[in-house]
């Protein structure tokens, strides 16, 4: 037992400080935007980068509006799953942890938003991107280091 709690303190550790940094961002912006209103601070950047309050009822991106409630179960599932997991996964893998640490805090960071406002805040706006939160980004890395790091695995092994 003594051996796996280190390993789900790095991984609370890691999701802890994403899911902290998220929610810290997205309060900075239900303090200073109204939903809809565009925050640019410098206006040659506005085409390419702004800050956008947007009450997003879907998933990462914006992807699949009028479904918050299953993703909000699948969010809990994957949180379990990782939970579940995160003993199994060899030591000297640390990409795969550090992406389930990251996956883990996105999905608590968007967890919070939905439990407590009914839909999540995202708001980077980059260029033609959809608007997204840090918690979206920290989903998607973790979800691309989880693939590189299961890749890194199977060439070490052969």
């Amino acid at each position: 037992m003594k051996k796996y709690m280190v390993e789900y303190l790095r991984l609370f550790a890691i999701a802890g400080i994403v899911a902290f940094l998220d929610q810290w961002t997205k309060s900075w912006i239900h303090q200073n935007l109204m939903p809809g209103e565009v925050y640019q601070p410098e206006l040659w950047l506005t085409s390419y980068a702004r800050f956008v309050y947007v009450m997003n009822t879907g998933a990462v991106f914006g992807l699949f509006q009028r479904f918050g409630g299953v993703i909000t179960i699948f969010y809990f599932v994957v949180g379990l799953g990782i939970l579940i997991y995160i003993p199994r996964v060899p030591p000297q893998a640390r990409l795969i942890r550090l992406s389930m640490g990251l996956y883990l805090g996105g999905a608590i960071g968007n967890l919070i938003d939905r439990l407590t406002y009914g839909y999540v805040t995202d708001f980077i706006s980059l260029g033609i991107l959809p608007v997204f939160n840090l918690a979206d980004l920290s989903i998607s890395l973790g979800a691309v280091l989880f693939v590189a790091g299961i890749l890194a695995k199977e060439i070490a092994a052969t």
